[in-house]
Protein backbone atom coordinates (compact mmCIF):
# COMPACT_ATOMS: atom_id res chain seq x y z
CA UNK A 1 0.00 0.00 0.00
CA UNK A 2 1.40 3.17 -1.01
CA UNK A 3 2.18 5.47 2.01
CA UNK A 4 1.21 9.63 2.00
CA UNK A 5 2.68 11.70 4.76
CA UNK A 6 -0.03 13.86 5.78
CA UNK A 7 2.22 16.90 7.33
CA UNK A 8 5.67 18.85 6.63
CA UNK A 9 8.66 18.08 8.82
CA UNK A 10 12.07 19.70 9.03
CA UNK A 11 14.27 17.70 7.06
CA UNK A 12 16.58 17.61 10.68
CA UNK A 13 13.97 15.04 11.77
CA UNK A 14 12.49 13.72 8.68
CA UNK A 15 11.95 10.10 8.13
CA UNK A 16 10.70 8.74 4.66
CA UNK A 17 8.84 5.68 4.43
CA UNK A 18 10.32 3.11 1.87
CA UNK A 19 7.97 4.00 -1.19
CA UNK A 20 9.11 7.51 -0.80
CA UNK A 21 12.24 7.91 0.11
CA UNK A 22 13.38 7.10 -4.03
CA UNK A 23 15.40 3.87 -3.45
CA UNK A 24 13.13 3.00 -6.43
CA UNK A 25 13.17 6.46 -8.06
CA UNK A 26 12.14 6.41 -11.70
CA UNK A 27 15.23 9.13 -12.47
CA UNK A 28 17.54 7.49 -10.77
CA UNK A 29 20.70 6.48 -12.56
CA UNK A 30 21.83 3.09 -13.14
CA UNK A 31 25.62 4.16 -13.38
CA UNK A 32 28.62 4.22 -10.84
CA UNK A 33 27.31 7.09 -8.43
CA UNK A 34 30.11 9.74 -6.67
CA UNK A 35 28.32 9.79 -3.20
CA UNK A 36 27.34 7.21 -0.72
CA UNK A 37 23.41 8.26 -0.80
CA UNK A 38 21.04 5.45 -1.29
CA UNK A 39 18.36 7.75 -0.92
CA UNK A 40 16.64 10.90 -1.62
CA UNK A 41 16.80 12.30 1.78
CA UNK A 42 20.45 11.39 1.97
CA UNK A 43 21.41 12.84 -1.52
CA UNK A 44 20.07 16.46 -0.64
CA UNK A 45 22.08 15.91 2.73
CA UNK A 46 25.18 15.63 0.72
CA UNK A 47 24.46 18.28 -1.80
CA UNK A 48 23.61 20.85 1.46
CA UNK A 49 27.23 19.68 3.35
CA UNK A 50 28.92 21.37 0.45
CA UNK A 51 27.95 24.54 1.75
CA UNK A 52 27.95 24.06 5.37
CA UNK A 53 30.35 26.64 6.41
CA UNK A 54 28.16 28.74 4.58
CA UNK A 55 25.55 29.73 7.11
CA UNK A 56 23.36 32.00 4.60
CA UNK A 57 23.76 30.40 1.77
CA UNK A 58 23.02 26.64 3.90
CA UNK A 59 19.64 28.28 5.06
CA UNK A 60 18.72 29.06 1.64
CA UNK A 61 19.30 25.68 -0.13
CA UNK A 62 18.30 24.01 2.74
CA UNK A 63 14.84 25.70 2.43
CA UNK A 64 13.82 25.47 -0.81
CA UNK A 65 15.47 21.89 -1.17
CA UNK A 66 13.13 20.81 2.03
CA UNK A 67 10.47 22.68 0.36
CA UNK A 68 10.44 20.74 -3.15
CA UNK A 69 11.47 17.17 -1.36
CA UNK A 70 8.42 17.93 1.31
CA UNK A 71 6.22 19.18 -1.24
CA UNK A 72 6.83 16.15 -3.64
CA UNK A 73 5.57 13.36 -0.74
CA UNK A 74 3.54 15.03 1.02
CA UNK A 75 1.52 16.54 -1.97
CA UNK A 76 2.20 14.16 -4.69
CA UNK A 77 3.16 11.52 -2.77
CA UNK A 78 5.87 10.76 -4.72
CA UNK A 79 9.42 10.70 -4.07
CA UNK A 80 12.14 12.98 -5.54
CA UNK A 81 13.63 11.07 -7.47
CA UNK A 82 10.12 10.55 -9.41
CA UNK A 83 9.74 13.84 -10.12
CA UNK A 84 9.17 14.70 -13.51
CA UNK A 85 9.14 17.98 -16.07
CA UNK A 86 5.52 18.16 -15.89
CA UNK A 87 5.60 17.65 -11.74
CA UNK A 88 8.17 20.58 -11.63
CA UNK A 89 5.74 22.68 -13.39
CA UNK A 90 2.75 22.00 -10.58
CA UNK A 91 5.82 22.90 -8.23
CA UNK A 92 6.25 26.33 -9.71
CA UNK A 93 2.55 26.91 -9.82
CA UNK A 94 2.19 25.65 -5.84
CA UNK A 95 4.84 28.32 -4.96
CA UNK A 96 2.58 31.01 -6.33
CA UNK A 97 -0.01 29.81 -3.34
CA UNK A 98 0.87 27.24 -1.16
CA UNK A 99 -2.46 25.52 -1.00
CA UNK A 100 -3.92 23.98 1.89
CA UNK A 101 -2.69 27.66 3.98
CA UNK A 102 -3.06 25.54 7.16
CA UNK A 103 -0.39 22.95 6.34
CA UNK A 104 2.38 24.72 4.21
CA UNK A 105 1.83 28.27 6.11
CA UNK A 106 2.72 28.98 9.75
CA UNK A 107 0.19 31.09 11.66
CA UNK A 108 0.83 34.81 11.69
CA UNK A 109 3.24 34.53 9.10
CA UNK A 110 5.60 33.82 12.16
CA UNK A 111 9.30 31.72 11.44
CA UNK A 112 8.93 29.18 14.14
CA UNK A 113 12.11 27.62 15.33
CA UNK A 114 12.47 24.67 13.59
CA UNK A 115 12.01 22.19 16.40
CA UNK A 116 8.34 23.76 17.03
CA UNK A 117 5.04 21.97 15.86
CA UNK A 118 3.84 25.41 14.68
CA UNK A 119 6.74 25.04 12.06
CA UNK A 120 5.67 25.13 8.53
CA UNK A 121 8.06 25.59 5.30
CA UNK A 122 6.55 29.00 4.39
CA UNK A 123 5.75 31.57 6.56
CA UNK A 124 4.16 34.36 3.89
CA UNK A 125 3.85 34.82 0.39
CA UNK A 126 6.62 34.68 -1.23
CA UNK A 127 7.51 37.40 -4.00
CA UNK A 128 8.18 36.90 -7.51
CA UNK A 129 11.53 37.46 -7.13
CA UNK A 130 11.92 34.93 -4.25
CA UNK A 131 9.74 32.37 -6.80
CA UNK A 132 12.18 32.54 -9.49
CA UNK A 133 15.11 32.37 -6.97
CA UNK A 134 13.85 28.90 -5.34
CA UNK A 135 14.10 27.14 -9.01
CA UNK A 136 17.22 28.93 -9.23
CA UNK A 137 18.15 26.76 -6.72
CA UNK A 138 16.54 23.50 -7.24
CA UNK A 139 17.81 23.54 -10.96
CA UNK A 140 21.12 23.99 -9.03
CA UNK A 141 20.14 20.46 -7.05
CA UNK A 142 19.45 18.17 -9.28
CA UNK A 143 22.49 19.35 -11.91
CA UNK A 144 24.31 18.55 -8.86
CA UNK A 145 22.22 15.42 -8.38
CA UNK A 146 22.86 14.47 -11.80
CA UNK A 147 26.63 15.19 -12.00
CA UNK A 148 26.92 13.07 -8.81
CA UNK A 149 25.33 10.23 -11.15
CA UNK A 150 22.55 10.12 -8.50
CA UNK A 151 19.58 11.04 -11.30
CA UNK A 152 19.66 10.14 -14.84
CA UNK A 153 18.58 13.61 -15.54
CA UNK A 154 17.45 17.00 -14.43
CA UNK A 155 13.63 17.61 -15.27
CA UNK A 156 14.32 21.47 -14.77
CA UNK A 157 16.62 21.53 -17.98
CA UNK A 158 13.66 21.00 -20.70
CA UNK A 159 11.86 24.53 -19.16
CA UNK A 160 15.57 26.51 -19.01
CA UNK A 161 15.04 29.18 -21.63
CA UNK A 162 16.75 32.22 -21.70
CA UNK A 163 14.41 34.69 -22.01
CA UNK A 164 14.74 38.28 -22.40
CA UNK A 165 14.91 40.26 -18.94
CA UNK A 166 13.89 43.67 -18.30
CA UNK A 167 15.96 46.37 -16.37
CA UNK A 168 16.75 45.40 -13.06
CA UNK A 169 14.75 48.01 -10.95
CA UNK A 170 14.65 47.90 -6.96
CA UNK A 171 11.77 48.42 -5.61
CA UNK A 172 12.55 46.99 -1.71
CA UNK A 173 13.51 50.61 -0.56
CA UNK A 174 12.21 53.63 1.44
CA UNK A 175 12.22 57.30 -0.22
CA UNK A 176 13.92 59.88 1.60
CA UNK A 177 10.27 60.45 3.33
CA UNK A 178 9.85 57.22 4.65
CA UNK A 179 13.48 56.55 5.69
CA UNK A 180 12.47 60.38 7.58
CA UNK A 181 9.57 58.59 9.65
CA UNK A 182 12.04 55.79 10.44
CA UNK A 183 14.39 58.49 11.96
CA UNK A 184 12.13 60.22 13.90
CA UNK A 185 10.81 57.11 15.55
CA UNK A 186 13.93 56.19 16.25
CA UNK A 187 14.55 59.35 18.08
CA UNK A 188 11.36 59.04 19.82
CA UNK A 189 12.15 56.11 21.58
CA UNK A 190 12.30 56.45 25.36
CA UNK A 191 15.30 57.57 27.00
CA UNK A 192 14.98 58.33 30.84
CA UNK A 193 16.23 55.07 32.18
CA UNK A 194 19.70 53.69 31.41
CA UNK A 195 18.03 50.65 29.59
CA UNK A 196 15.94 52.44 27.86
CA UNK A 197 18.85 54.70 26.59
CA UNK A 198 21.15 51.72 25.57
CA UNK A 199 17.97 50.48 23.58
CA UNK A 200 17.79 53.78 21.96
CA UNK A 201 21.41 54.35 21.06
CA UNK A 202 21.79 50.36 20.06
CA UNK A 203 18.62 51.34 17.33
CA UNK A 204 20.80 54.85 16.24
CA UNK A 205 24.20 52.77 15.83
CA UNK A 206 22.35 49.61 14.17
CA UNK A 207 20.28 51.73 11.91
CA UNK A 208 23.15 53.94 11.22
CA UNK A 209 25.43 50.77 10.45
CA UNK A 210 23.13 49.72 8.06
CA UNK A 211 22.79 52.93 6.10
CA UNK A 212 25.93 54.41 6.09
CA UNK A 213 28.01 51.18 5.38
CA UNK A 214 24.95 49.47 3.32
CA UNK A 215 25.36 46.53 5.10
CA UNK A 216 24.19 42.73 5.04
CA UNK A 217 22.76 41.80 8.25
CA UNK A 218 24.85 38.43 8.23
CA UNK A 219 27.93 41.14 7.75
CA UNK A 220 26.45 42.80 11.08
CA UNK A 221 25.98 39.69 12.73
CA UNK A 222 29.35 38.36 11.86
CA UNK A 223 32.01 41.49 12.31
CA UNK A 224 33.51 42.76 15.00
CA UNK A 225 34.64 46.53 16.21
CA UNK A 226 38.10 45.63 15.61
CA UNK A 227 37.57 45.75 11.83
CA UNK A 228 37.56 49.67 11.84
CA UNK A 229 41.00 51.32 11.36
CA UNK A 230 42.17 54.55 10.87
CA UNK A 231 45.19 55.40 8.11
CA UNK A 232 46.08 58.73 6.43
CA UNK A 233 45.57 59.94 3.19
CA UNK A 234 47.59 61.38 0.48
CA UNK A 235 47.28 64.66 2.29
CA UNK A 236 48.06 63.50 5.62
CA UNK A 237 44.25 63.69 6.44
CA UNK A 238 42.99 60.62 8.74
CA UNK A 239 40.08 58.62 7.21
CA UNK A 240 38.40 55.54 9.37
CA UNK A 241 37.57 52.24 7.49
CA UNK A 242 35.47 49.34 8.32
CA UNK A 243 36.90 46.30 6.65
CA UNK A 244 34.07 43.85 6.67
CA UNK A 245 34.11 40.16 5.75
CA UNK A 246 31.13 39.69 3.26
CA UNK A 247 29.08 37.42 1.24
CA UNK A 248 31.23 34.89 0.08
CA UNK A 249 33.89 35.29 2.15
CA UNK A 250 34.56 38.60 0.19
CA UNK A 251 36.48 41.16 2.13
CA UNK A 252 35.51 44.62 1.40
CA UNK A 253 36.26 48.14 2.50
CA UNK A 254 33.59 50.56 3.71
CA UNK A 255 34.67 54.37 4.15
CA UNK A 256 33.35 54.74 8.10
CA UNK A 257 32.38 58.85 7.65
CA UNK A 258 33.26 61.30 10.45
CA UNK A 259 29.15 60.81 11.48
CA UNK A 260 29.50 57.51 11.65
CA UNK A 261 32.65 57.43 14.15
CA UNK A 262 30.52 59.85 15.87
CA UNK A 263 27.61 57.36 16.74
CA UNK A 264 30.20 54.50 17.54
CA UNK A 265 31.91 56.36 19.74
CA UNK A 266 28.69 57.47 21.04
CA UNK A 267 27.33 54.15 21.70
CA UNK A 268 30.84 52.66 22.61
CA UNK A 269 31.00 55.50 25.70
CA UNK A 270 27.13 54.00 26.89
CA UNK A 271 28.54 50.36 26.69
CA UNK A 272 31.64 51.79 28.85
CA UNK A 273 33.72 51.34 26.25
CA UNK A 274 36.36 54.22 24.80
CA UNK A 275 35.20 56.23 22.36
CA UNK A 276 37.21 54.41 19.52
CA UNK A 277 38.15 51.04 18.95
CA UNK A 278 41.22 49.18 18.71
CA UNK A 279 42.58 47.12 15.78
CA UNK A 280 41.32 43.59 15.71
CA UNK A 281 39.30 44.30 19.10
CA UNK A 282 36.84 41.14 19.65
CA UNK A 283 33.72 43.49 21.10
CA UNK A 284 30.70 42.73 18.51
CA UNK A 285 29.27 45.72 16.40
CA UNK A 286 26.14 45.45 17.90
CA UNK A 287 25.97 44.05 21.52
CA UNK A 288 22.59 42.43 23.27
CA UNK A 289 21.51 44.56 26.24
CA UNK A 290 22.79 44.81 29.27
CA UNK A 291 26.80 43.38 30.34
CA UNK A 292 26.84 40.32 27.92
CA UNK A 293 29.64 41.30 24.69
CA UNK A 294 28.33 38.09 22.42
CA UNK A 295 27.19 38.78 19.44
CA UNK A 296 23.76 39.00 18.37
CA UNK A 297 22.61 36.48 16.15
CA UNK A 298 20.86 37.44 12.62
CA UNK A 299 17.59 36.58 14.09
CA UNK A 300 18.03 39.14 17.27
CA UNK A 301 19.04 41.81 14.61
CA UNK A 302 15.98 41.11 12.68
CA UNK A 303 13.63 41.29 15.52
CA UNK A 304 15.17 44.83 16.33
CA UNK A 305 14.98 46.17 13.04
CA UNK A 306 11.33 44.89 11.94
CA UNK A 307 10.60 45.85 16.31
CA UNK A 308 11.81 49.80 14.83
CA UNK A 309 10.01 49.45 11.52
CA UNK A 310 6.37 48.47 12.98
CA UNK A 311 6.73 50.98 15.71
CA UNK A 312 7.67 53.55 12.47
CA UNK A 313 4.52 51.88 11.01
CA UNK A 314 2.48 52.67 14.07
CA UNK A 315 3.00 56.13 14.76
CA UNK A 316 1.81 56.84 10.50
CA UNK A 317 -1.21 54.95 11.15
CA UNK A 318 -2.64 57.11 13.98
CA UNK A 319 -2.05 59.96 11.72
CA UNK A 320 -4.76 58.77 9.32
CA UNK A 321 -5.97 56.73 6.38
CA UNK A 322 -3.55 58.74 4.55
CA UNK A 323 -0.25 57.12 5.61
CA UNK A 324 -1.88 53.67 5.67
CA UNK A 325 0.09 52.97 2.41
CA UNK A 326 3.42 54.08 3.83
CA UNK A 327 2.40 52.12 6.91
CA UNK A 328 2.24 48.56 5.23
CA UNK A 329 5.24 49.03 3.38
CA UNK A 330 6.90 49.87 6.82
CA UNK A 331 5.71 46.36 7.68
CA UNK A 332 7.32 44.76 4.99
CA UNK A 333 10.35 46.28 5.13
CA UNK A 334 13.61 44.01 6.25
CA UNK A 335 17.14 45.08 7.44
CA UNK A 336 18.11 44.67 3.21
CA UNK A 337 15.92 47.28 2.52
CA UNK A 338 17.77 49.63 4.46
CA UNK A 339 21.04 48.25 1.64
CA UNK A 340 19.03 48.90 -0.83
CA UNK A 341 17.53 52.17 0.90
CA UNK A 342 21.58 53.46 1.00
CA UNK A 343 22.31 52.39 -2.29
CA UNK A 344 19.31 54.25 -3.90
CA UNK A 345 19.80 57.50 -1.60
CA UNK A 346 23.86 57.79 -2.76
CA UNK A 347 22.74 57.25 -6.40
CA UNK A 348 20.09 60.03 -6.30
CA UNK A 349 22.65 62.29 -4.28
CA UNK A 350 24.49 62.74 -7.43
CA UNK A 351 27.24 59.79 -5.88
CA UNK A 352 29.29 58.21 -8.74
CA UNK A 353 27.83 54.80 -9.29
CA UNK A 354 31.04 53.48 -9.18
CA UNK A 355 31.18 54.33 -5.60
CA UNK A 356 27.82 53.05 -4.93
CA UNK A 357 29.37 49.57 -6.56
CA UNK A 358 32.66 49.92 -3.98
CA UNK A 359 30.98 51.00 -0.83
CA UNK A 360 28.18 48.03 -1.61
CA UNK A 361 30.81 45.38 -2.82
CA UNK A 362 28.81 44.55 -5.42
CA UNK A 363 31.24 42.60 -8.35
CA UNK A 364 29.93 44.83 -11.20
CA UNK A 365 27.88 47.70 -12.25
CA UNK A 366 25.67 45.42 -13.98
CA UNK A 367 28.50 43.67 -15.31
CA UNK A 368 30.55 46.97 -15.99
CA UNK A 369 34.10 46.56 -16.83
CA UNK A 370 35.06 45.20 -13.59
CA UNK A 371 38.59 47.01 -13.83
CA UNK A 372 36.73 50.43 -13.44
CA UNK A 373 37.62 51.69 -10.13
CA UNK A 374 37.34 55.00 -8.08
CA UNK A 375 40.36 55.63 -6.17
CA UNK A 376 39.81 54.66 -2.49
CA UNK A 377 40.48 58.02 -0.99
CA UNK A 378 38.18 59.64 -3.21
CA UNK A 379 35.31 57.16 -2.66
CA UNK A 380 36.01 57.47 1.18
CA UNK A 381 35.46 61.82 0.57
CA UNK A 382 32.79 60.86 -1.88
CA UNK A 383 30.78 59.25 0.74
CA UNK A 384 31.44 61.78 3.39
CA UNK A 385 30.11 64.47 1.40
CA UNK A 386 27.06 63.11 -0.30
CA UNK A 387 25.92 60.51 1.71
CA UNK A 388 24.64 61.19 4.90
CA UNK A 389 22.12 60.14 7.88
CA UNK A 390 21.38 63.47 9.46
CA UNK A 391 20.02 62.04 12.70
Amino acid sequence: MKTVLIAPRPLDVLELPADLDGREGTNRSNGHAQIAASDDLNAVRAWLARVADKQTTFENYRKEAERLLLWAIVQLGKPLSSLTHEDLQLFREFLKDPQPRSRWVAEGGRKFPRHDPRWRPFYGELAASSQRQAMVIINALFAWLVEAGYLAGNPLSLSRQRTRRTKPRVTRYLDRELWQEVKLHIDSLPKDTPRERERYLRARWLFTLFYLGGLRISEVSGNTMGCFFCRRDADGHERWWLEVLGKGDKEGLVPASAEMMVELGRYRRERGLPALPSRHEDTPLVLPLGKSMKPLTRAALHTIVKGIFAGAAGRLRLRGDGFTGQADLLDHASAHWLRHTAGSHMADGGTDLRTVRDNLRHASLTSTNPYLHTPDEQRHRETEEKHRVDW
